[in-house]
Parts: C-alpha cells; sequence; structure tokens
C-alpha cells in the first residue's frame, strides 16, 4: 500500500543545455490544449477557429496581467516599499481569479468590438479553462507549495521541511490540495461538456460558462479550506474562501436567470 506520495527533487525540467521551470511549461502547456479545445467546440459551431488562436494572445496576455493584479492586491502588505517587485512575476506570486477575469475581459472587449458570437465564444470556452487550470495545477507538485494540513492518509504529498510552513516542521505528510483541484477542475469540464446539455437541455447560450464558473468556486470553496499555507484572512475566513462563495453566488444567480428565461427559441448550449 502507498504510504505517501513523494514530491520531486527539483522544480525544473531540463532539455538539453536548457533549464525550464517546470511550472511555466506545464501552464504553457494548459494554455495550448485550452486553445485547442476552445478552437475545436467553436469550429463545431460552424465559426472559423483561427479566430480562438488570434483571441488567445488577448487571453494570456490579460490573464497574467490580471493574476499578477490580484496577487498584489490580495497581498499588498508583501509590496509596501517594495512596488519595484510588482513586475516581477517569475518571483512567484499570480492569482487564478484574476487570471480568468482578465483573460476574460481581455477577449470579451475584442470580440465585441469585432462582432464575434460572444455566447458562442463563451460556451467554447467552458470546458477549455479548468481543463488548463488542472494541468498548471501540476507545477505546484513541483514546486512543492499550495498543499493542505497534515494527514495520515495514504495519498498525503511528502513535503521538504524546507517548504513546510514553521507550525508543522516536524509533519512530513500533507493534504495534495493542488491535486484535489486539479482532479475537481477535470470533473467539471467533464461536467460541461457531457452532463449540462443533458441536464439542462434549454440554458442560454453563453450560460455553461457561468455554471464552469459556479462548479469550479464549490471545489474551491472546500479545498481552500483545507490549506495550511499563510494567505490574508477577513474575519478570520481566507480571502479566497470568501472570493469563492461570492463569486460562486453570483455564478449560480446567472444560471438560474438563465433557466427562467422563457425564450423557447433559444437553442441548447454547445455540445
Amino acid at each position: 500500500m502507498i504510504a505517501s506520495i513523494p514530491s520531486p527533487s527539483a522544480d525544473s525540467i531540463e532539455i538539453g543545455p536548457l533549464d525550464l521551470r517546470a511550472y511555466g511549461v506545464l501552464i504553457a502547456i494548459g494554455v495550448i490544449v485550452a486553445v485547442q479545445i476552445t478552437a475545436r467546440r467553436w469550429a463545431k459551431g460552424g465559426q472559423d477557429p483561427e479566430v480562438i488562436h488570434q483571441l488567445s494572445l488577448w487571453a494570456v496576455v490579460g490573464g497574467v496581467v490580471g493574476a499578477r493584479l490580484y496577487h498584489v492586491i490580495t497581498d499588498i502588505d508583501r509590496f509596501v516599499g517594495r512596488w519595484g517587485d510588482i513586475p516581477k512575476i517569475w518571483q512567484g506570486g499570480l492569482g487564478i481569479w484574476g487570471a480568468i477575469g482578465g483573460g476574460a475581459c481581455a477577449v470579451l472587449i475584442l470580440a465585441r468590438r469585432r462582432g464575434y458570437d460572444i455566447p458562442g465564444l463563451l460556451d467554447a470556452a467552458a470546458p477549455a479553462l479548468p481543463v488548463a487550470q488542472a494541468i498548471g495545477r501540476f507545477g505546484n507538485y513541483f514546486n512543492q507549495e499550495l498543499f493542505g494540513r497534515p494527514t495520515d492518509v495514504p495519498w498525503g504529498i511528502e513535503i521538504d521541511p524546507r517548504h513546510r510552513p514553521v507550525e508543522h516542521l516536524t509533519e512530513p505528510v500533507f493534504h495534495p490540495t493542488f491535486l484535489y483541484e486539479a482532479l475537481w477542475n477535470l470533473g467539471v469540464a467533464g461536467a460541461v461538456i457531457w452532463l449540462v446539455p443533458r441536464v439542462l437541455p434549454r440554458l442560454r447560450r453563453g450560460a455553461s460558462f457561468a455554471v464552469y464558473v459556479f462548479l469550479y468556486t464549490a471545489g474551491r470553496f472546500w479545498i481552500e479550506l483545507l490549506r495550511s499555507d499563510a494567505a490574508n484572512t477577513i474575519g478570520g475566513v481566507r480571502v479566497n474562501v470568501w472570493v469563492s462563495a461570492l463569486v460562486g453566488t453570483a455564478a449560480l444567480v446567472v444560471v438560474i436567470r438563465c433557466l427562467q428565461a422563457s425564450d423557447n427559441e433559444t437553442p441548447p448550449v454547445l455540445n
């Protein structure tokens, strides 16, 4: 029986003379996979897949900017007196909420200016984003970060002493919350692709994106409560827990309103 999962000995991948950070490589792979999934679903709707490749650059730029801004805003104390460190994303510090929001805003602004089918874009991207998030989360495995509380479950992750929280220096095994989130995200993608069209066949076009947001935040809520790393809090509760609750509630409201819509001619979500 597996007693625990060992962590990798290095956070980089060597390819010949190149020494690539595993986290960056996995994020890049996630972006590529997401673009391909979105383009394929967009093409199934009778649209030109080249549009997705054109929009992807804006999505990446907007996502990086948004992710960094979210991190800076929610951890502003770390940057007081060190404002020059804000652009240094290679030192770490990107927030998934900002990435989703920034990337989505950049794409929607450009798509509206060019007259693209925005509901179709949202439906096409809805399952692609959680797949990209799942792939990127394995970068946390290489960095030995974003793990949970100490545990004795057989799938616990071994963390080197230098990466453990001070209060848990003598505890070698922790909940692999990054793995939980990765698996949850894959489940969200599957639900959007297969479950939503069957359970909610009359859901308005574009609303599957709200379903993705709701399902993701539902998982992020309980996973965040397992985390043991230092984080800013409001009322003793982690900021990301509050964000999950607020964003998830807003997404649920959108889904309910779409279900209550009386437009029977609205076609089902992209399958």
